[in-house]
């Protein structure tokens, strides 16, 4: 069995990826950053500690010839000027260790979950991989760097790699705004969101798992970036009424305006979330499915109904 490693397996993605690789036939190596319990399907678990630029990655990849790099930092505290530094520390110094190491190590191919916030927080025409970068933020820029670390190895090196920039990953685990909508629509509270009619680009963890799994054999897939989502833009309030039909709910929507719904997030220290909630982020998919003929294994309602089981299961048990 062809062994891969993936970091950051008992993560939000890397816990469904893992048993998607077992049952696709590979071996899965869990590199975690403590002794916990590993997701289904990982064979084997080595204990790396944090991630950084002094990583040791030696027993992790004894043996790898596949690498799929999940593990990051997404969460930090902002600390004024040190908030690019604890980005870059895990996100670009510990990705561009790691890819040296693999590389070293005789890795094969390296896979690289990266994020659209490389792209930029908002558009009106779909990114793509053609578009110049232009994070905004330090998680952005650090994702960019990391990206950067990855083709320079890739330069000087035979490891094929492969890079994916996701939007906003939603599925068991979902945290944030999603999970705040999934309580706001299961409370059957009143949302502002009415008269929100912009575009957003989703993927499920389980097309985002199943792109990443191609990626691993894909003969085209080398020495590119690939941009993924579930295939179906939606706006705020028709994500709301997806939601409530998942949840079997009744979707409550006000038609507030959205200067008037930025403002108030703005007073109210929520300004990022209701740019977020009332602004646009679209993808350009086309080249993922035309090159790596592949199409989301999953509709957006489909895996929406499965979110939404997940959901009133975490309820019960916390109820």
């Amino acid at each position: 069995m062809t062994q891969v490693l993936v970091t950051g397996a008992n993560g939000f993605v890397g816990s469904t990826l893992c048993p998607m690789l077992a049952a696709a036939g590979y071996a899965v190596r869990a590199a975690l950053r403590t002794g916990t319990t590993a997701p289904a399907g990982v064979a084997e678990c080595v204990t790396i500690g944090a991630i950084g630029g002094a990583t040791d990655w030696n027993e992790a990849l004894q043996g790898v010839e596949l690498v799929i790099h999940l593990a990051a930092r997404a969460h930090a505290v902002d600390v004024g000027p040190r908030c690019d530094e604890l980005y870059a520390e895990t996100n670009s110094n510990g990705t561009r260790l790691l890819a040296a190491e693999a590389a070293r190590h005789g890795v094969r191919r390296f896979v690289y979950l990266s994020s659209v916030k490389v792209n930029g927080e908002e558009n009106s025409v779909p990114y793509s991989v053609r578009d110049p970068p232009q994070p905004q933020d330090a998680y952005g820029r650090s994702k960019w760097l990391a990206e950067q670390c990855l083709w320079e190895t890739a330069s000087t090196a035979p490891m094929q790699v492969a890079v994916v920039r996701a939007p906003l990953v939603y599925g068991p685990g979902v945290r944030a705004n999603f999970l705040r909508l999934l309580s706001w629509v299961d409370r059957g509270r009143p949302l502002p969101f009415g008269a929100v009619h912009n575009r957003r680009s989703l993927v499920s963890g389980w097309t985002l798992c199943d792109l990443l799994i191609r990626l691993l054999a894909h003969p085209r897939a080398v020495n590119r970036t690939w941009m993924v989502s579930d295939g179906d833009d939606v706006s705020t309030a028709e994500l709301v009424g997806r939601i409530a039909s998942a949840m079997g709910r009744r979707a409550r929507l006000w038609a507030i305006p959205p200067p008037l719904l930025r403002a108030a997030g703005g007073l109210l220290g929520r300004g990022a979330e209701m740019r977020r909630l009332c602004g646009s982020l679209t993808v350009d998919i086309g080249p993922t499915l035309a090159l790596l003929e592949w199409s989301p294994p999953l509709s957006m309602d489909e895996a929406l109904v499965r979110t939404a089981s997940w959901y009133t299961q975490q309820r019960g048990r916390s109820g």
